[in-house]
């Protein structure tokens, strides 16, 4: 009896004592409280904190996010005005992080006992935050209690909702100056945003525009709940447009959303994306982005895009992949029309005009022929790639369509490589391997390229002389370099070039359309400007370090046979090359004269070689042959099957005096 009793009072107290500290905490002026309050949150976040306003608090019930018997706590609410947080003592900002006109949020009471701080709802409004980065990579939304080690707090903030406000971005690592003026607007059953916002500032001394929509409730933590996002920003002459959802904001656990994206250059996407693309003419796509984040950076899917690449269309599927020690971009572009000039910026081959419209500064000398624009390899290992481009219809212009074109792109530990480049032109083939190795700070190039069964007739179908030809371009190529750049690249090449021209017509109307400077201005010295039957052209060249050597280049012409010896240094851009012409006829009395052709591949010098005719007084000119003749046999035996006049041309060749070497005496075959 006497047990039941105590327990009875025991009971009792407790219970009046609950009552009391209900009704204590039901009247007490939480103003009291704030000294107490700002001091714990202040050693939580490592920074000064105070709210400056009044205090009030009420109890609820807690979202119920956990599933457990904690949900059914009710939960104390915090109302405050006039609150302000300050900066850690490294900022180098003269203002507060935070100043918040008015912030509610909830408290999670049992966390506290392990020092954690659990915030199911922060409601913020007339909020200017002010985010930092310095140089050294220390920011102000990180909390610690010291500059050393971390807070014996933690902080966990799983919604926020914002109502007007302003919120900065001063950024020293991404060099961001930006600025965005948040204003609530009124939800409706045909409008899901309960907020809009107006970005402005820069980014790399870029401007920075936009605009956008979300909806009310930020769900930082909750991987089931989407939330809608509708947004758009230019930096520079890029932009970036998104509609869709983002679910758990805070480490991006979904997103399924409409991507536009427009630019001068695919390559202005790096500092934005972290995605190495190629330098392009101006870009736009539209295509269905989903994906996920992960600790290795997510898996981001980038479906069924279409768009523009200058003059070209694109289209495709693309995934970017976080992996060790690379993340990887994979899928497949398509293009149903690609114009040539397209690909210049991509392989630094467009002109100065080209770059000024992509905003890029004109590196191009007026006096050099070969592109000097250099290729940066420090971002190639930044990432591997592994995409499969296909082009069904190329065009350099309206009368030379490419048909096919088929290659796989590799770039694994800055090594790009394409195996095979493959495609059909003026019904032949040209296929290439190409491998640049950018480990080095010198890139290492190779390119292996066969040409086959190229038809004259349908590489120039405006030039009526040419539709009644049989005659076919094939040859080999195979070159080795190292360089920064197309320049250099064939400044320090070892190889050679093989090829044969067989029945066709050649004009110095031809060559301007093919745009070959030297010999547009050697047909012209040499025929004027009449058209040329053109039996057959013979090339064997030799590179060593740059310089072409020509070990055979015939051409047989209706008028004369013309043989060409000497060499281009391609590192200097000038040619030192001997024409010696052997007319089959005195009509023409000009080809019976060597010319000289001196000056630089963008301007040629070509002129008569006086000393010599007179020497020769109409002699015979003894050919510059300086390799078998044979080589170029293989050649003939992949052409048509119809006459080839090649065959002729090289068999007799091969029976005329031979050049000597230098230092060696003349000899016969």
């Amino acid at each position: 009896m006497r047990t039941r009793k105590i327990i009875w009072w025991s009971a009792l107290t407790l219970l009046v004592l609950l009552a009391l500290c209900l009704i204590l905490l039901l009247t007490f002026d939480w103003n009291r409280a704030k000294p107490w309050i700002n001091e714990r949150v202040s050693e939580a976040t490592g920074r000064p904190f105070a709210i400056n306003g009044d205090l009030s608090l009420t109890w609820e019930r807690t979202q119920a996010d956990s599933g457990t018997w904690h949900d059914w706590l009710p939960a104390p609410r915090l109302s405050a005005y006039n609150v302000t947080m300050g900066n850690p003592d490294w900022s180098r900002l003269d203002r507060n992080m935070a100043e918040i006109g008015h912030i509610t949020f909830s408290v999670n009471p049992i966390p506290l006992l392990s020092r954690d701080i659990v915030i199911p709802t922060l409601q913020l409004d007339d909020t200017k935050l002010v985010l930092e980065r310095i140089a050294d990579g220390r920011n102000n939304w990180t909390f610690k209690s010291d500059d050393t080690s971390p807070s014996t707090w933690t902080l966990d903030l799983q919604h926020l909702l914002l109502h007007n406000g302003e919120v900065s971005l001063k950024d020293a690592v991404k060099h961001i100056d930006a600025k965005a003026e948040i204003a609530s607007i009124p939800i409706s059953d045909k409008n899901e945003y309960a907020m809009e916002w107006k970005v402005s500032g820069s980014f790399n001394n870029a401007r920075i525009s936009g605009d956008g929509k979300a909806g009310a409730l930020l769900a930082l933590r909750n991987e089931k709940k989407p939330f809608p996002l509708q947004a758009r920003l230019n930096v520079g002459k890029t932009s970036i447009s998104v509609n869709g959802t983002v679910t758990k904001p805070q480490a991006l656990a979904a997103v399924d959303m409409r991507l536009k994206l427009s630019g001068a250059s695919m390559a202005d996407l790096y500092p934005l994306t972290g995605i190495t693309l190629p330098k392009t003419p101006p870009f736009a796509t539209e295509g269905h982005l989903t994906g996920v984040l992960n600790e290795a950076g997510g898996k981001w899917t980038y479906d069924k895009f279409s768009g523009k690449l200058g003059d070209s269309d694109l289209s495709g599927t693309l995934t970017y992949e976080g992996k060790q020690p690379r993340p990887l971009l994979s899928g497949t572009v398509v293009s149903n029309l690609l114009q040539l000039s397209d690909l210049g910026p991509i392989i630094g081959a467009d002109s100065n005009a080209s770059k000024r419209e992509r905003g890029v500064a004109a590196v191009q000398p007026e006096d050099k022929l070969l592109p000097v624009e250099k290729f940066t390899t420090d971002r190639w290992g930044s990432m591997d790639a592994d995409v499969n481009i296909t082009g069904r219809k190329i065009v350099r212009d309206a009368t030379l369509p490419i048909e096919n074109l088929n290659t796989h792109l590799k770039l694994q530990d800055s090594v790009v490589t394409l195996t095979p480049l493959n495609f059909g032109i003026a019904g032949g083939n040209l296929i290439a391997n190409i491998k640049m190795d950018g480990r080095q700070p010198v890139i290492k190039a190779e390119a292996k390229i066969s040409v086959r069964k190229l038809k004259l007739k349908e590489m120039f179908p405006t030039i009526p002389t040419m539709q009644a030809s049989l005659g076919e371009i094939n040859g080999d190529t195979s070159l080795s370099a190292t360089g920064d750049s197309i320049a250099t690249f064939l400044g320090s090449s070892n190889g050679e070039i093989k090829a044969l021209i067989s029945e066709g017509t050649i004009s110095k109307l031809l060559l301007e359309q093919i745009g070959l400077n030297i010999g547009n201005v050697v047909i012209s010295k040499l025929f004027g400007d009449k058209q040329v039957e053109l039996n057959c052209m013979a090339t064997d060249l030799g590179v060593t370090n740059g310089l072409v050597q020509t070990r055979t280049m015939i051409l047989d012409t209706s008028d004369a046979v013309i043989h060409i010896d000497g060499t281009i240094d391609l590192a200097k851009e000038k040619p030192d090359l001997t024409i010696r012409p052997v007319s089959k006829g005195v009509r023409i009395v000009s080809l019976r004269a060597p010319l000289y052709v001196r000056g630089t591949l963008k301007n040629p010098d070509v002129d008569v070689d006086k000393g010599v005719l007179a020497a020769k007084a109409g002699g015979a000119v003894v050919l510059g042959v300086l390799a078998p003749i044979t080589s170029l046999l293989p050649l003939i035996n992949v052409g048509s099957e119809e006459e080839n006049k090649c065959r002729e041309l090289l068999h007799q060749a091969a029976e005329k005096p031979v050049a000597p070497a230098p230092g060696k005496s003349s000899k016969k075959r």
